[in-house]
């Protein structure tokens, strides 16, 4: 049985998952200023890569820790420790102990990305599920078009460790707000008891399922192509189109909101078609797009059709990752935290290697960012294929 899903959950688990835009998108602007003041160009680099390494090893940690202990007592300890560590970023004196504190980071800013997940798999399966989770990227698409923007203006006026500041406050609101009205969704009775060596198994037996193995590559997938977008953009449009921040962070803001007006298209195209049929086409877009963005990066000059392309992975993104997340955890309801948690260390693992992919390749021109991209689309678009079929209750 599930319990009834009231208004307001949903905005507060977005606001909740939010943290990870909020805590990357508000300082991508920042690069350039953030190198200089370090005197370090491969700081912003550095810090972000720390970041999603972060997040890998803590989306597996907070996610056994929720299926153990039930869903707030992580998410509050995590959320606790993102603040603290927010606040070192404040204080960072070099390059070092900037990535340092920005791993630290992502290690509490994992318990808000993987727990909120897993109160969806405790609320809704299949159809449902999907509308709640487009639900949650409606409420958090606010943080992806204003924090590029907040990160621009502190640039201009403050200077870049306010950027921290800011992440420290959220922090303190998303604390308050969960210790004050998110209810535990995992009763007593459905908590897990298992020792480590238990743990470890566990997470194999989910890594092994297929259904679990074919969504989790394909959101690996995407979510390597938009970091690939997340890392290499700034200074592609900064560096090599002298682009301004503020420039920037309204391409960015843009590219946001196509992000959540796509996604809201998916509980109407679910509920139309079915789930598998609409990762099927929009694997098959996201690879048109990817090709798109190789030639013009090969043949365009200028910023703008680059912009162009980008605004069409949108829809990829939008559609994707909500489908395949309940694809991903349809199997798994006993054991929610565990699969969302390895299903964001797989989607981070992802971010990870697209990032060290852009860092290899770059040669001051936007191919290497589109061939990463393209790269990342064809093995989700042949993952795709080997889905196995699934069956969910009709949404209600």
């Amino acid at each position: 049985m599930h319990r009834p899903v009231t208004p307001k959950l949903p905005f507060l688990l977005g606001l909740l998952i939010a943290v990870g835009p909020v805590s990357t998108d508000m300082y991508l602007p920042a690069f350039p200023a953030l190198a200089q003041d370090l005197h370090n160009q491969a700081a912003p680099q550095y810090s972000l890569a720390a970041y999603f390494l972060g997040l890998a090893f803590g989306q597996m940690t907070h996610g056994t820790l929720s299926d153990r202990l039930g869903r707030r007592g992580p998410l509050l300890a995590g959320l606790v420790l993102y603040i603290l560590a927010s606040l070192g970023c404040v204080l960072s004196w070099n390059a070092a102990s900037l990535v340092v504190f920005r791993f630290l980071t992502a290690l509490g800013a994992s318990a808000a990305i993987v727990i909120p997940r897993a109160v969806v798999r405790d609320l809704a399966d299949g159809p449902a599920a999907a509308k709640l989770m487009s639900k949650l990227m409606l409420a958090m698409g606010l943080a992806p078009i204003c924090a590029p923007m907040l990160g621009a203006v502190c640039i201009m006026f403050v200077g870049w460790r306010f950027i921290f500041v800011l992440s420290t406050l959220y922090g303190v609101l998303a604390l308050v707000l969960a210790w004050m009205y998110l209810p535990d969704t995992l009763p007593l009775e459905r908590r897990s008891r298992l020792g480590m060596v238990a743990v470890l198994v566990r997470y194999v037996d989910i890594f092994c399922e297929r259904a679990f193995l074919t969504h989790a590559i394909i959101t690996g997938c995407v979510a390597a192509c938009l970091f690939a977008y997340l890392g290499g953009s700034p200074q592609i449009f900064e560096g090599i189109f002298h682009w301004s921040s503020t420039g920037y962070a309204l391409l960015f803001g843009v590219n946001s909101i196509a992000y959540i007006g796509y996604s809201q298209l998916n509980p109407i195209l679910v509920n139309r078609f079915g789930i598998a049929p609409v990762i099927s086409t929009m694997v098959v877009w996201q690879l048109l797009c990817a090709i798109l963005l190789v030639g013009v990066a090969v043949f365009a000059r200028g910023g703008l059709p680059l912009a162009g392309g980008l605004l069409l992975c949108e829809a990829a993104f939008g559609l994707l990752f909500p489908c395949c997340m309940v694809g991903a955890l349809s199997r798994h309801q006993a054991h929610a935290g565990s699969a969302a948690a390895l299903l964001g260390t797989v989607q981070y693992i992802g971010g990870a290697v697209a990032g060290l992919g852009v860092g290899v390749l770059a040669d001051g021109t936007a191919k290497p960012m589109a061939l990463v991209m393209l790269g990342c689309a064809a093995f989700a678009t042949l993952a795709a294929t080997r889905r196995p079929r699934l069956s969910f209750r009709p949404a209600e």
